[in-house]
């Protein structure tokens, strides 16, 4: 009962929207018809005399002119290219089990099933109409789903795409991906409907005229008559948003009641998984994908490092512990012939998504494997950030030792990092004996003072607010950021496009940011870090290490130091050097000693 209601509220919102459709169509042709009137009625002398003269030299004009602009926007909604999710495409040659498994499951839900599959780098799944003439062939003869007529249950050009997570594939199980696509799949029947069809495609068409007639350079026509073709198709757009919202919500609704009888009790367990996978992916991006990004290198296996976080996380989280256990069955995975090639494609689309990076492999964006990332990756990073903050240095006059005198050491040097980023203690003055010396605030040192002592009218608790304490730390954060920025706007590689990156747009790269660009006392807390991280693997024996959870990571004898953010950022924040530098003594790290940087 609930399937034939929602499906039924589908039909009658994407009849609403048709509506619309036609009613724009009779407006379009009403100065047309208005026109064909008075002309008939010249000529059959029934329409005479000065006015109607004068009313059919005025409204034909009138009516050719409307029929022009609403054949340019019929055209432009008709021929406009919808835009279409940038995917992996999967051939059924190529996965024979998962089209087995989809195929089964869609005859299970007597519902059609989807033309393709393609993979998604993310925690999602969806149908996507490709029908468009632009995307293959025309699509074949519909099926009234929801009138109840039943056909054969094949695959045909008019059936969506069935477009699948990644990560899914490599986390669950191959029971509870079926059940995580029981409601998906389940859709492809309202969707054969060509009430809902048609709906849609208006939709979808007036979606792409409004991208079309925004876009410099794709709109072919003048720019008034781009502008005009964009406002009508908003109006339409506004008008049929709300029917259209509704239309979706029932097919969704139909489709949810439709999969309610297929491995209901399994899909409470698959939804956990969802949940679990989403995490573990967003973490294995923003920890350990998004270095290895900024430092041109891609991890070529981003589904099997889902895999490793979240089995860390299951090792960590009592809340996972039952997860592990699940590992022993057959993984969705096993469903593709070669799960390695997928898994490789999806990574480097992920890292065009989240990170605007080229379409394709060279040899400034190379891949990179999981055994190799510590050394190509983490140690890569390292010593080319602690170049960097050298470099700054070096810009700023910063001497390599704090006594003139001292000759310089043979390289760079940790303790010029914690010498120059140290508040200058303050002498106190002589104390009679028996009396304690007052405390002072530290006298600001030769670089700080840029303006007098007073440095500005504000109040004291303002100036505390908004003035860095240290004016060191923000002097060397911002020729950090200076120097950040002008390293990407030179390296930034040329954008490629290939057949199927070209149908959506790749000006607005990353279509999915991870985080936002990093403060510079963020920047300058990771490249003090990474200067420390390069001391302690070249005069203590440490070495660079991958956490699938947190990323890269320092391995200390052995050991992941875990303790080692709070020390920098007392040195970066407070100027305060104490905490590092009793770190540094505990595990045996010479500040003093020259490292090697790239």
């Amino acid at each position: 009962m609930g399937v034939e209601a929602g499906a039924q509220a589908a039909r009658s919102r994407a009849l609403a929207v048709l509506r619309i459709r036609s009613r724009a169509l009779a407006v379009a042709l009403l100065p047309a018809a208005v026109a064909v009137i008075l002309l008939a009625g010249g000529s059959t002398d029934h329409l005479v005399g000065p006015f109607w003269h004068v009313a059919r030299w005025a409204m034909t004009p009138v009516a050719v002119l409307v029929l022009l602009a609403a054949g340019a926007i019929a055209l432009v909604v008709a021929r406009a290219r919808p835009a279409v999710s940038p995917t992996v495409p999967i051939a059924e040659e190529s996965a024979p089990d998962l089209y087995r498994m989809v195929r089964d499951l869609a005859d299970r839900l007597d519902v059609p099933a989807p033309s393709a599959i393609a993979l998604t780098p993310d925690c999602d799944s969806w149908l996507e109409d490709r029908t468009h003439p632009a995307h293959g062939p025309p699509p074949a003869a519909d099926r009234d789903e929801i009138a109840g007529v039943r056909g054969a249950h094949r695959r045909t050009a008019a059936a969506p795409v069935l477009v699948i997570g990644s990560p899914f594939l490599w986390w669950m199980r191959v029971g509870e991906l079926r059940a995580v696509l029981a409601p998906v799949v389940a859709g492809t029947g309202p969707s054969a409907h060509p009430d809902i069809a048609a709906a849609r495609r208006f939709v979808r068409g007036l979606d792409a005229a409004v991208a079309v007639a925004s876009t410099p350079g794709r709109c072919p026509l003048t720019r008034a008559v781009c502008a005009s073709i964009g406002w009508v198709a908003r109006l339409l757009l506004r008008s049929c948003r709300e029917h259209a919202a509704q239309m979706e919500r029932g097919v969704a609704a139909a489709a949810s009641e439709r999969a309610q009888a297929v491995d209901y009790g399994l899909r409470i367990v698959a939804q956990e998984q969802v949940g679990l996978a989403y995490a573990g992916w967003d973490r294995l991006l923003t920890r350990v994908a998004l270095p290895a990004w900024r430092m041109g290198r891609w991890p070529a296996r981003l589904d099997a490092g889902v895999v490793a976080a979240l089995t860390e996380l299951s090792r960590r989280d009592r809340l996972a512990e039952g997860f592990a256990s699940r590992l022993g069955e057959r993984p969705a995975c096993d469903l593709l012939e070669e799960p390695g090639t997928v898994d490789e494609a999806a990574s480097l689309l992920a890292a065009r998504l989240f990170h605007g990076g080229p379409a394709e492999p060279g040899p400034d964006w190379a891949p990179v494997d999981w055994d190799e990332y510590p050394d190509e990756v983490v140690d890569r990073k390292w010593r080319t950030d602690a170049a960097r903050l050298h470099r700054v240095l070096d810009t700023l006059g910063v001497s390599h030792t704090p006594d003139p005198a001292t000759p310089p050491p043979d390289g760079p040097t940790l303790s010029r990092i914690l010498d120059h980023l140290s508040t200058p203690e303050t002498p106190e003055p002589a104390a009679a004996d028996g009396e304690e010396a007052p405390q002072g605030p530290p006298a600001p040192d030769d670089e700080s003072v840029t303006g007098g002592a007073g440095g500005n009218n504000k109040a004291d608790g303002e100036a505390e607010a908004e003035e860095p304490e240290n004016e060191r730390t923000a002097t060397l954060a911002a020729g950090l950021t200076a120097e950040l920025a002008r390293e990407e706007a030179t390296a930034t590689p040329a954008e490629r496009t290939t057949p199927d990156t070209a149908l959506w747009d790749d000006a607005t790269l990353p279509l999915f940011p991870l985080q936002p660009p990093r403060t510079a006392r963020e920047l300058l807390a990771d490249h003090v870090t990474a200067m420390v991280c390069c001391a302690a693997m070249d005069t203590a024996g440490a070495t660079p290490g991958l956490d699938w959870l947190d990323g890269p990571s320092l391995l200390v004898n052995g050991e992941r130091a875990t303790d080692l953010t709070p020390r920098v950022l007392s040195l970066v924040e407070d100027g305060d050097p104490a905490p590092l530098r009793a770190w540094l003594l505990e595990s045996g790290i010479r500040p003093e000693k020259p490292v090697r940087l790239v």
